[in-house]
């Protein structure tokens, strides 16, 4: 072996591998997705021996040029004093070197985007090089699995962030020799048999326990719960209604904000493609100047995907044109960038010397249009309200499930609200004036992710002078004055051109310039939170252990950190894997070898691989993932390294999950769920279901569907005792879409739910709260 350092001196590099201390050879510890160390003493007794400087580059190579270890010197080296010897005084100098990775620990991470429905593989890739561009060979990074959303922290360092993504994806990465790889645990296997001729029976160690769980309770995060209709109505007079319930609310989110004050567009958050070179920033504005004429041709395009869930305000920008335009602004698009699969987005048609402004939806022009105005500019947004917060279940991985389980698809419907907001520079009061409303409409089943272009020019000349991306609080607000339609009240900030908001205590604040007029209907959507939470039993396994004093219950619960358990049916599926691990035996312990005879005949190993240990003389076969390997040099000329692998499989450490200690309680309504109905336990909530009329004595509910066959709707007074053996709450169980209940007040919630005919009956997941708030007439 070569002990070779650059000190980055202008003399290159240097062999240092004769002045290594015999009695502190190298010795390299790796573990498992985090930064590798080697440490080892050089002597110097030679007044032409160059200290090793900090941040020298440091390889341990073999005679073949593959490396043990590459990385560079934490600090400067520590040094003893030896004595005297014939050619001078002699020092040991201690060493510590990092792993290739700390140069990207060194760097600050950007401030960007979270990642939204990348491969983790991408993900940890667009890292590196937003930390360092092209400083690493990624070819050997494989994608594994989807990451649905990751939100990176640019307070932790580059390798931090690469162990919470290889976490969530089961993954193990590695930086050795300008590389970066990343891959599934378990990818590589080293076979270990005690029959076999190099085995050191002395070597192995095994150690089991006994975490065997048949009842597994799990808890995740805050999760949107009911869903919520309150039905107001206005007195001319009050600017405040009282919402029934306190909404879900997912901390107000900046996801996403460009003021374009450099010289150029932020590559950690724009792609562009500009054939023509029009496209340039300058001033604090970004200047398109024309186009290549092509449909999808010139393209400012956000890295990231947006999920189109819970509400979130795109603000395109304050667009300024100088001359008829043509293309499309604020552009959300499902597949390629083309008008045919603009989801919504503004058409901007040339219309004479200006330009005229309209609504694009799934590929035709919608809504209402505007024709610019010289002098004038304006701020294009795009509002949407989903009935369904997330649009893909969590992914969760295991031994035995390596290709995940989860990450299905959550259909949704989405309102989209399409705005613009006409600044005069001459009129100081068009400043807080309200936006106009282009279009106002619903996609039955929008898909679940887009992409946005700001802008697809196939020729616009215009400035626009900042992009704006919220994720707003998931309350969608609506009204209807006496004889017109409903339409959408715009929630936010008034500076904005918003007409209304919410408080974090529940109270829906109209601004005063947009009272409800006398006898105005007012709607409001939301949903309700709470924790998510499963409690799942594997019933074969209980009556298998079943004895005269025992029910065969075996519990636990646990709070489940990474990856995120975002709704119950998320803390379901992490059940069903986790309980299949508890049926199987907690292993782990180290085995120890020379280099020559390492497991499968192996040239090295590496932490996140796979042991399989046939070994029966010590209690059976063992599959389990490498966590740390420890490889001491006793003989450089050799090649002969002491190898330490430390083992362990998914029950005895988890490689796919993280828990935490917290204050979470268990909800007490939380149903227990056999193992085998995972999946389809439930039935649709029944999101459509409204209140179409209201009298002083009666309600007419229409359910948005008539009930399956051989169930029905039932309807409660409050959201509990759900079942066909709790009358307590109960208004009634009806087999028809449209329902009459009775009205005892003015203020009155009716909470509805389908079930089926199977016995037990199934249920919606989540009930669904029509609350009228309205004078009795």
């Amino acid at each position: 072996m070569k002990l070779l350092i650059d000190n980055f001196d202008g003399q290159g590099t240097r062999d240092y591998t004769a002045a290594i201390d015999a009695a502190k050879s190298p010795r390299v510890l790796r573990r498992l997705n985090q930064p590798s160390e080697m440490i080892w003493s050089l002597v110097g007794d030679d007044p032409s021996f160059v200290v090793p400087s900090s941040g020298a580059r440091v390889q341990l190579q073999r005679a073949n040029g593959t490396d043990v270890f590459t990385g560079y010197l934490a600090s400067a080296p520590e040094f003893d004093y030896l004595g005297w010897g014939h050619r001078g005084p002699v020092y040991r100098y201690n060493l510590v070197a990092v792993s290739d990775e700390t140069i990207l620990d060194r760097k600050r991470l950007p401030n960007r985007s979270p990642f939204v429905n990348r491969s983790a593989g991408d993900a940890l890739r667009q890292l590196a090089n937003d930390a360092l561009p092209e400083g690493f060979d990624s070819s050997a990074m494989q994608d594994v699995g989807p990451l649905l959303s990751y939100d990176s922290d640019a307070k932790k360092t580059w390798s931090e962030n690469a162990a919470l993504i290889a976490l969530q994806a089961r993954a193990s990465y590695r930086a050795q020799g300008n590389a970066i790889s990343f891959e599934s645990v378990g990818s590589l296997v080293h076979s270990l048999n005690e029959t076999d001729q190099t085995f050191c029976p002395e070597g192995l160690s095994l150690h089991k326990e006994n975490r065997f769980a048949n009842d597994l309770t799990i808890l995740g995060e805050i999760e949107p719960q009911a869903h919520v209709k309150d039905y107001f109505i206005g007195n001319g007079v009050s600017s405040r209604f009282f919402l029934s319930e306190t909404p879900f609310v997912r901390r107000r989110q900046l996801v996403a904000s460009d003021e374009f004050t450099g010289s150029s567009l932020d590559r950690t958050r724009w792609t562009l493609i500009d054939p023509s070179a029009v496209v340039s920033v300058s001033n604090g504005k970004l200047l398109i100047a024309g186009g290549n004429g092509d449909d999808g041709g010139t393209v400012v395009l956000f890295q990231e995907q947006i999920e189109a869930g819970g509400a979130m305000v795109l603000q395109h920008g304050d667009f300024s044109f100088s001359g008829p335009s043509h293309g499309i602004a604020g552009g959300l698009y499902a597949g390629g960038i083309s008008a045919a699969h603009c989801v919504a987005g503004f058409l901007i048609t040339a219309n004479a010397s200006n330009s005229t402004i309209q609504p694009i939806i799934n590929g035709a022009a919608a809504g209402s249009s505007m024709t610019t105005s010289s002098g004038h500019h304006y701020v294009l947004t795009t509002r949407f309200y989903a009935d369904e917060n997330y649009r893909r279940q969590q992914m969760f991985y295991s031994q035995e499930h390596p290709g995940g389980v989860g990450g299905g698809s959550i259909s949704a419907a989405v309102r989209l609200v399409l705005e613009l907001h006409d600044i005069d520079p001459g009129n100081p009061a068009s400043q807080v004036a309200g936006s106009v409303v282009l279009y106002d409409g619903v996609l039955s089943n929008a898909p679940r992710y887009c992409q946005y272009a700001l802008i697809n020019a196939i020729d616009l000349n215009c400035g626009i002078t900042f992009m704006r991306m919220l994720r707003e609080v998931d309350v969608e607000v609506r009204s209807a004055r006496p004889g017109e339609n409903f339409r959408s009240r715009l929630l936010g900030s008034r500076v904005d051109g918003a007409e209304c908001t919410v408080t974090s205590s529940g109270v829906l604040d109209f601004f005063s310039h947009y009272v409800p007029v006398l006898n105005e209907a007012i709607q409001v959507r939301y949903r309700t939170s709470g924790r998510a939470a499963a409690r799942v039993q594997d019933a074969a396994s209980m009556s298998a252990l079943q004895s005269v004093n025992d029910d065969g219950t075996r519990g636990k619960a646990v709070r489940l950190k990474l990856p995120a358990a975002r709704t119950s049916a998320d803390c379901e599926n992490a059940a069903v894997l986790l309980l299949q691990q508890a049926a199987s035996t907690a292993w782990k312990g180290e085995y120890k070898c020379w280099s020559d005879f390492l497991p499968g005949d192996a040239a090295d190993v590496f932490p996140g691989e796979a042991v399989e240990i046939d070994a029966p003389s010590r209690g059976g076969q063992v599959w389990a993932i490498v966590r740390e390997v420890e490889a001491s040099v006793r003989d450089l000329s050799g090649e002969h390294a002491e190898y330490t692998i430390r083992f362990a499989n998914d029950l005895a450490s988890p490689v796919a999950f993280e828990f935490e200690t917290g204050q979470a309680g268990i909800p007490a309504s939380l149903k227990t769920v056999a193992l085998t109905n995972v999946g389809s336990n439930y039935l649709p909530d029944l999101t459509r279901a409204e209140i179409v009329q209201a009298t002083s004595s009666s309600v007419t509910i229409d359910c948005g569907t008539a009930p399956i066959a051989g169930g029905a709707i039932e309807i409660r007074w409050s959201d509990s005792g759900w079942g066909p053996d709790n009358d307590r709450n109960l208004i009634g169980r009806f087999s028809t879409q449209t329902i009459s209940v009775p009205r005892l007040g003015e203020v009155q919630s009716f909470f509805v739910k389908q079930y089926d005919g199977s016995s037990p009956a199934k249920y919606s997941r989540n009930a669904t709260a029509l609350h009228i708030d309205v004078p009795l007439s």
